[in-house]
């Protein structure tokens, strides 16, 4: 990693300490409104127009990508297996949240007021028509991760087909990358300024709730984050991918501390792209490929807080989840993970689902909504790294398969 890599990643860690000591000062001020009026506004500008870049570049980035594998059979490979590897892990984090909830004991609190609107669950048939786009502005306008990529597929295979006379749209898409990453650069060093003021305003907002009886299961859902990142990452990644965790860890730090402020798996595609390719060694097109898919389908992070969220809510109403209730909650949280890919508030959506699966009360998701901001931090670096992870362990595997490596 470049020293400019390491100056950035470090002033994006020292801002972030900064913004919890801020929070922490305005909140113990009683200011707790300037942050919010003030700072807050500031960090939204970034993350919009990280959004702003965002489209553009998986577009661009995934042309180029297919172009560039040239064999509709390796596209199928790379994949087959980034959607076999996010399932599995998925399964493994659902599965840690679960166990380490039950270990823990939660403090009942009271739910006679606790009421949530759940939003209707979309099918998965649904989910699967709107990945093909009727028109091809409308996903690109709405930020619609899964038609863009389908739409950039199409587009790349189409350069492939049309062979020779292809070759200058191929010419275009490769300065269009170009021209974007540049763009991208000059945003992302603005990072540590956006991360301070995108979680001073969390903190002063949410310090009282951070110590009251909620805390626990906050504890419960970050000890949980951690197991999966420092064993399921760190063991798939030396397994699978022959690297070092702790080279792995360093590398993807820069992309988990964005996530972890902006709650943002999208926004960080292009900062997740730079960590997989400069400081990790994946390849491009496969980078270019696993990354964009898995800040839609990948949602390890969010798996977890499923498992504690229905353990904890469990509790709150004196029901006791059986073994059964359990698997179903796995098997559930999985397949929800790919049924609300790219829906707006899709942890809550997800949340309800599995509550409504063994019978738990909906409404009970208006015990953690008041800090579901505090869990989202957490859910969305562990997803990055999950994303970041794969990237990893599939461009390892195509290296094998190619005899790059042995």
């Amino acid at each position: 990693m470049s020293k400019l890599k390491e100056s950035l990643a470090l002033q994006i860690f020292l801002a972030l300490g900064l913004g919890v000591v801020a929070g922490l000062c305005f909140l113990w001020a009683d200011q707790v409104a300037f942050p919010v009026k003030w700072l807050k506004p500031f960090g939204t500008i970034f993350i919009n127009l990280l959004k702003f870049i965002c489209v553009p570049i998986v577009l661009t980035s995934i042309i180029q990508g297919v172009v560039s594998l040239g064999d509709p059979k390796k596209i199928g490979s790379i994949g087959g297996k980034t959607i076999l590897y996010y399932l599995c892990t998925t399964m493994f984090a659902i599965t840690i949240g679960l166990i380490l909830a039950n270990l823990f004991t939660f403090p009942v609190l009271e739910t006679s007021g606790a009421e949530y609107a759940a939003k209707p669950p979309v099918p998965i048939m649904d989910t699967i028509i709107k990945i093909f786009p009727t028109n091809i502005l409308a996903p690109i306008v709405g930020m619609d991760m899964l038609p863009v990529i389908v739409i950039a597929l199409f587009i790349g295979f189409g350069i492939i087909l049309t062979g020779e006379k292809g070759k200058i749209v191929k010419d275009v898409n490769d300065g269009l990358v170009e021209v974007f990453m540049k763009i991208m650069h000059g945003i992302i060093s603005l990072s540590p300024y956006a991360v301070f003021c995108l979680i001073t305003p969390v903190v002063a907002e949410n310090g009282p709730k951070v110590l009251g009886s909620l805390a626990l299961v906050l504890l419960c859902a970050y000890i949980a984050y951690a197991v999966h990142v420092f064993v399921t990452y760190s063991t798939a990644v030396s397994v699978l991918g022959k690297m070092n965790p702790l080279k792995f860890l360093k590398g993807g730090t820069e992309a988990f501390l964005f996530a972890f402020t902006s709650t943002s798996s999208a926004a960080t595609i292009p900062i997740s792209l730079e960590c997989a390719e400069k400081n990790l060694g994946v390849r491009k097109d496969v980078a270019s490929f696993t990354l964009p898919l898995g800040a839609t389908i990948n949602m390890d992070g969010t798996a977890i807080y499923q498992g504690v969220a229905a353990v904890f809510i469990a509790s709150c109403y004196g029901i006791d989840l059986t073994l059964g209730d359990m698997i179903t909650i796995i098997l559930t949280a999985t397949l929800a993970s790919i049924g609300t890919a790219g829906t707006p508030g899709a942890g809550m959506i997800m949340l309800a689902m599995v509550l409504e699966s063994v019978g738990l009360p909906v409404e009970g998701i208006a015990l953690v909504f008041g800090v579901d901001r505090i869990f989202d931090m957490g859910r969305t670096g562990v997803n990055v790294l999950g994303d970041l992870s794969a990237a990893v362990i599939v461009d390892r595997s195509e290296k094998k398969r190619e005899g790059l490596v042995d």
